[in-house]
């Protein structure tokens, strides 16, 4: 990671920047956009609850329901999940950029999530995950009621593990399942539909995207010859010690290796669950596994606080800011 006098100036700029607060507004209609949308306004925060999402644990997110957009020609970031998570997993995150001016939208990934598993673990959910995000910006930059407000010229990702993948395959990189194929045993799923010869159309891609924030991406279908093809300006975050999905982290550490250019990289020495939202008591008591951190007295709280920091800074330096 960047050092901690870095992280304390970064800290500094950005208490200088005007502060908002962020709205919510969320996408429940269409089964295939059910997920959030937070962007700047002028109400004060208050709790949107959402419910029972996992592990009969209520849910809410910090922010105004329904307030009206502050600001014109602000830049959007679009969010994706890791496998088996949800459209809030990086609230903390997403919450951050709608404070410092940004439009930021996330949605479950239908059949990869939580609540539902059908997709998850099978051969098309490679190409379902990024086909998912270009259905959700052409929705922000073309149907939502509030679409005016944004740049469509300033877009960025966000992904954190499968999502992460999903990003780099927005960003132009072909899967490549010759590792998975060879060394998945499972009799179902993926592994199975490989073995029987399946195969899978190349994902989309999409240009719209300007800049990415790629976060200890799933590593199984990566080589040094699909990521050579990424031509826009990324940040890259891995764990030091992994976890499910991602192995021991030294699989996400070759990829780093082979990556083009002269990417952001930063090394966060704790395991790959650390990325997500700072847990509640509740959840922790419920779901113990995703939040753990390892080694223990990893601080996770304090973490996101620099890599929230750090994930608005960059994208204010690729995307720049909306006028507000």
């Amino acid at each position: 990671m960047r050092s901690t006098l870095w992280a304390f100036a970064a800290i500094l700029c950005c208490l200088g920047l005007p502060a908002e607060a962020a709205g919510i507004q969320l996408l429940q209609s269409d089964p295939a956009l059910a997920g959030a949308i937070w962007y700047p306004c002028a109400a004060e925060p208050t709790h949107v609850a959402l419910g029972s999402l996992s592990a009969g644990v209520d849910f809410d997110l910090k922010g105004t329901k329904d307030c009206p957009v502050t600001g014109a020609k602000l830049p959007l970031v679009i969010f994706s999940h890791g496998r088996g998570g949800w459209f809030g997993a990086n609230h903390d995150t997403a919450e951050a950029l709608a404070d410092a001016g940004f439009v930021v939208a996330a949605i479950n990934h239908p059949g990869d999530t939580t609540n539902d598993s059908s997709r998850r673990d099978t051969l098309p959910v490679w190409g379902s995950r990024p086909a998912d995000m270009v259905r959700l910006l052409d929705f922000m930059l073309k149907d939502w009621k509030d679409r005016a407000v944004i740049d469509p010229a300033k877009v960025g990702f966000f992904g954190f593990s499968l999502g992460g993948y999903t990003g780099l395959a927005l960003m132009g990189i072909k899967p490549d399942f010759t590792w998975l194929a060879g060394n998945c045993k499972e009799t179902t799923g993926t592994c199975a539909q490989l073995h029987n010869g399946e195969t899978l159309p190349d994902p989309p891609q999409d240009a719209r995207i300007r800049a990415a924030v790629i976060v200890d991406p799933a590593p199984a279908v990566l080589t040094r010859k699909n990521v050579a093809v990424i031509m826009i300006p990324f940040q890259f975050w891995r764990s030091q010690f992994g976890g499910p999905g991602v192995g021991d982290g030294s699989p996400v550490a070759r990829v780093a290796g082979w990556l083009p250019g002269k990417p952001e990289i930063h090394v966060v020495p704790a395991g790959h669950f650390a990325f997500l939202a700072p847990c509640s008591a509740e959840l922790a008591a419920a779901v113990p596994r995703i939040c753990t951190d390892v080694p223990v007295g990893f601080d996770r709280v304090a973490f996101h606080r620099e890599f929230n920091t750090a994930v608005t800074q960059f994208f204010r330096e690729q995307l720049g800011s909306g006028d507000r």
